[in-house]
């Protein structure tokens, strides 16, 4: 009696190995080697299904699985992608990715392309609703496992922090790292030590900033000190010989560079400091071009800055860039007087909300949804801006001008200021709405 074959179909099985530290891959069979070996007996075992092993080799040694950037990985998703590959085999399920999230973005690349997903230890496929439940809770126990290792490192981390000891990382200007310990490096010291000394003097950071670049001072690795570098120096503990870690501060193995006295005094000078600039009036000072005026030279932002003398405040901008870096900065422009660049700014609108072409292009902004509104009556709503400007508190000043304003540039000859075309239709239906109030009201 002649029995009829059932037609076998080739399936193009492709091992995927991985180890996560490159200890032991110069061996002569590691790791990657053993777990290829099983993986490959296992296709074997299924050739009278059509199973047979892919050419190329998918190995990732030294890479981990808590994430799915690996070399061998992205040349095997690739494959699958093409159609080269039907069966992905491994020895465990975090041999491919620890993580259920990046698993889920795989499991969604293999079911696009029909790939099935084989674990040898694990028996299940990912064809089946069963083995998805199953490969769902395995990963989960994975990802739980990781986590839990995570959490032991960072308690590790913390105890060690707490018993003083340095964990790694650059070391701060003054110190050099020694059998994993901080030790004193005498002429980074000395600069230390002086900076603490000057700023205790003067209770400047700016004047610092200048000090230290006349004289050709830097910092760690040849960089230059500019302000931000001064006050992180200033609020470092591990110059008092201590450690900081989570808002704790507890005694360090090392020592430290200055004495208790010297920190004690800087840092009430840095929170005297701190209440000056924190105070109402820096709160209350109106700064309509916050955020949007830069310095053309420098193209970098300009910030609200303010001074007290005799009793009257003084307003300015200041490039970012020469207040990082102070008199050291080349910025031709540092400053602007704030009450002057407003004016010209805000003189500057007032012309330009004026023109033709500005009244046709808000009228014709404001009507892309049909609304009915007439050309005159957005002519008549941008020049009501003149009148009612002085009325305005300061906070109601500064959200038209960021309303209307997109940037302003600043250098020492000109002022550009550009418009945002959005905003002006939002502007004129306001002034409207105010001149239609007054109306009522009359």
């Amino acid at each position: 009696m002649n029995t009829k074959k059932p037609i076998i179909l080739k399936i193009r099985c492709a091992v995927y190995t991985r180890k996560s530290t490159e200890e032991g891959l110069d061996m002569e069979f590691n790791s990657l080697d053993a777990q290829r070996e099983s993986c490959e007996a296992y296709i074997a075992s299924q050739k009278g299904e059509g199973w047979f092993l892919a050419p190329d080799r998918y190995d990732d040694g030294g890479f981990s699985g808590g994430n799915i950037e690996r070399p061998a990985l992205k040349r095997l998703m690739a494959d699958i992608e093409a159609g080269k590959i039907n069966v992905v085999v491994v020895y465990k399920i975090d041999r491919l990715t620890r993580s259920l999230m990046d698993f889920g973005k795989l499991v969604v690349v293999f079911e696009q392309h029909g790939v099935t997903f084989v674990s040898i230890t694990q028996s299940f496929n990912t064809t089946t609703s069963m083995g998805r439940l199953t490969l769902n809770i395995l990963l989960s126990f994975s990802q739980f496992e990781r986590e839990l290792s995570a959490e032991r490192i960072r308690d590790k981390f913390a105890a060690s922090k707490r018993k003083g000891m340095w964990m790694g990382g650059h070391p701060p200007l003054g110190y050099v790292v020694k059998d994993r310990k901080l030790v004193v490096e005498a002429a980074e010291a000395e600069t230390v030590r002086n900076l603490f000394l000057r700023f205790a003097e003067s209770g400047s950071v700016t004047l610092r900033v200048k000090e230290m670049g006349e004289a050709g001072v830097v910092g760690k690795y040849g960089r230059p000190l500019d302000k931000g570098a001064i006050y992180r120096i200033l609020d470092h503990h591990v110059y008092i010989g201590e450690i900081a870690y989570h808002g704790e501060i507890y005694a360090g193995e090392h020592q430290g560079i200055i004495d208790r006295e010297l920190w004690d005094k800087v840092h009430a000078i840095l929170a005297s400091n701190n209440r000056q600039h924190s105070g109402p009036t820096r709160v209350q000072t109106p700064a309509p071009l916050k955020g949007i005026i830069r310095c053309r030279h420098c193209d970098r932002a300009m910030k609200p800055t303010f001074t007290r003398k005799e009793g009257r405040l003084y307003r300015y901008y200041t490039c970012q860039a020469a207040d990082k870096n102070g008199s050291n900065a080349s910025c031709p422009l540092r400053t602007v007087v704030a009450g002057e660049i407003e004016a010209v700014v805000m003189q500057h609108v007032r012309t330009m909300l004026k023109s033709p072409e500005m009244i046709v292009q808000t009228w014709q902004v404001g009507n892309e949804e049909d609304s009915g509104v007439k050309e005159r009556d957005v002519a008549d709503a941008l020049r009501r801006i003149d009148p009612i400007w002085e009325e305005l508190f300061p906070v109601e000043q500064q959200r038209l001008v960021q309303l209307l304003i997109g940037k302003v540039e600043v250098d020492k000859r000109d002022v550009q200021v550009h418009l945002r075309t959005e905003g002006l239709d939002t502007l004129a239906r306001e002034l409207m709405d105010i001149g239609n109030r007054k109306e009522v009201v009359a």
